[in-house]
């Protein structure tokens, strides 16, 4: 990861560079950074009680409802609302703009929609060209183009220039809205969204979890949009993370809710409108106020934590951490909300540092412990049904284009290769990948949400035929099943002698239906981030909770990275950011299976112990 100084540097000046010119990253103040006081002895606790931990995780989601329902009374939420609806209306855009785990986000709400056209065509053919219109009227722009999706794009994260113009090259329509989503809101790519939006004269607006007055009073780039009148700021904050810095938990996860609810409403609006009350009742879902739904999150909150949901969580914690002690692999399978699965299963590549998805032509590349597959298509169609059936939106950028754009002398040297063609080289779909069961124990888990979970054991099915099929050479077959209607496990004894003996996990529910099914989206992140959590906490990736073994490939993971060496080795900032940046110069020589399982953080933490052993 280059700071502005050159590449050839000794690690004390890269380390001197840092901690004097890139004070803008030097984040830790931010309330998303901080440790949450319900989870301090997290690690220890997954450690000797795993339900104990489990609730731990779970009592940190109690912060998000009265958030919630400030936001959906404010007039910032009715503003956002209102937009989107004028834009839908007007036969604009929505776009949604983020980074990692928001740029996740951002994509599954252009999915979500686009499922929704596409099923509601299939209910009333005769109003399949007003819903295919509608399905092109939003938009997806994720900081380092789909690729992302997979792991992040080095760096990329950095700079304002580069997320202006992936905004600008999408296209930007006279009735389009801007909605630019960043955890802790100084994301300078996200932020390079706005100012094209600005630019081109659009509604904007500016989502993040931390309080407005902090994001200006210290960081430069955030001020400049967030005190810009034509920008409608709506402020989430709810206090620290489960696990600290972690932003892909809660702060996303109300994300997720406003942004959804914000658009459902304004959906629903332009329906009632367009269609009669009999087609709209033909769609089946419930029509259901914002407020109607922050009720209902107060209910699933309640429900996601029962005695036998967190039961059920904490055994299959145990059953996935017990095979990773083992040297085993874990295949997801998914169905409608693959998006979901993906999503989770990638983003703990940078939070445990963990292999990544690994491609075809990766072959000398450690295989990741958990990969997700779609048993029905090939691996390019695959892609294509996970964004809601549109090809992969990437960038193929050349060394002019990172030059002009005072890209890193890296980029410009040579550019990442991230373009549609390297996307599909992702075995996510059908094809036989014998690295997924050619270690011992291997799991295919079948993961499944809500109308979904009737496929379980019925040989009829094509998703579950397929799964079958698929999963032939696989020593053990797993149902995880999420649904508001299950009983016990029993329920699926009568299932096809395929999957008799097969375990079952399953949690239950209210799950309300709405347009963009963001309750079974709500359902599935709440499920799938403690479990995943809980799962690298008991395997020794978390040190109370703290991210102990977190990446450092961008300036601000950098800094997280560089408070944690501080926190746990009890020195200063700078002299955890000098021993930082030599564990970083001596992890260059390491082979490849080495570094993607080694965190930069963790090593330096090594190499301080062994200095004061010394």
């Amino acid at each position: 990861m280059e700071t502005s100084f050159q590449r050839s540097a000794t690690p004390l000046e890269k380390a001197e560079d840092f901690i004097q010119n890139e004070t803008q990253f030097h984040l830790g103040a931010l309330t998303t950074e901080q440790s949450h006081p319900k989870t301090r002895t997290l690690s220890q606790t997954l450690e000797s009680d795993v339900p104990a931990g489990m609730r731990q995780l779970f009592s940190v989601d109690d912060d998000l409802p009265p958030a919630l329902k400030k936001t959906i009374a404010s007039d910032e939420f009715a503003k956002l609302e209102s937009a989107i609806y004028q834009s839908l209306s007007a036969g604009g855009r929505v776009s949604f703009s983020g980074c990692g785990a928001t740029g996740r986000l951002s994509i599954l709400l252009d999915a979500a929609n686009k499922k929704f056209c596409r099923q509601s065509a299939e209910k009333l053919p005769e109003r399949a060209e007003f819903l295919q219109k509608l399905a092109l009227q939003t938009n997806a722009i994720m900081t380092g183009g789909d690729f992302a999706l997979i792991r992040s794009v080095e760096s990329f994260e950095d700079f304002i220039s580069f997320g202006k113009r992936q905004f600008e090259e999408s296209g930007i329509g006279p009735n389009d809205t801007l909605v630019a989503i960043s955890e802790g809101g100084e994301t300078s790519s996200v932020i390079g969204t706005i100012h094209a939006a600005l630019e081109a004269g659009i509604a904007t607006f500016f989502l993040f979890n931390n309080p407005s007055d902090l994001m200006a009073s210290r960081v430069e780039r955030s001020r400049a949009v967030i005190e810009d009148p034509r920008v409608t700021v709506v402020n989430l904050t709810t206090g620290p993370m489960a696990i600290a810095g972690s932003t892909r938990m809660q702060a996303t996860t109300i994300e997720l809710m406003v942004a959804g609810f914000a658009f459902e409403t304004a959906l629903m609006k332009l329906l009632k409108e367009t269609l009669s009350a009999d087609e709209i009742a033909t769609l089946g879902f419930e029509d259901k106020t914002p407020e109607e739904k922050a009720d209902a999150f107060d209910v699933m909150l309640a429900e996601i934590r029962s005695d036998a949901n967190v039961a059920t969580a904490a055994e299959y914690v145990n059953f996935e951490c017990e095979l990773y002690k083992k040297g085993g692999r874990v295949t997801y399978f998914a169905r409608d909300y693959s998006l979901d699965i993906f999503t989770d299963t990638t983003e703990r590549s940078p939070t445990f540092k963990i292999p990544p998805f690994r491609s075809l032509d990766e072959t000398d590349a450690p295989a990741p412990w958990a990969f997700v597959k779609d048993p029905q298509r090939s691996a390019k169609d695959a892609w294509i049904w996970l964004l809601g059936g549109v090809e992969p939106r990437c960038l193929e950028w050349t060394s002019d284009d990172y030059r002009a754009m005072g890209g890193t002398e890296a980029q410009i040297a040579d550019p990442p290769q991230i373009g549609r063609q390297t996307v599909y080289r992702f075995p996510i779909g059908n094809e036989d990948d014998p690295s997924r069961y050619e270690v011992s124990p291997n799991a295919a888990v079948a993961v499944l949400a809500d109308s979904e979970t009737k496929c379980w054991g019925n040989e009829d099915d094509e998703w579950f035929a397929a799964y079958i099929d698929c999963t032939k050479p696989f020593e053990q077959k797993v149902g995880f099943l999420i649904n508001n209607t299950l009983n016990e496990a029993s329920a699926f004894s009568d299932v096809c002698p395929c999957v008799a003996s097969a375990k079952i996990y399953a949690f239950n529910m209210a799950i309300p239906a709405t347009p963009l099914d963001v309750f079974v989206h709500i359902a599935l992140k709440l499920v799938l981030n403690n479990i995943s959590s809980a799962t690298m906490g008991k395997f020794g990736r978390l040190n109370g909770n703290w991210m102990a073994h977190v990446d450092a490939t961008n300036k601000k993971l950098i800094d997280r990275s560089v408070r944690l060496v501080s926190e746990i080795a009890k020195v200063d900032y700078r002299t955890a950011c000098i021993t930082l940046f030599e564990a970083l110069e001596e992890m260059d020589s390491w082979s490849l299976d080495r570094k993607k399982t080694i965190s930069p953080a963790a090593y330096a933490v090594e190499l301080l112990q062994k200095k004061h052993e010394g």
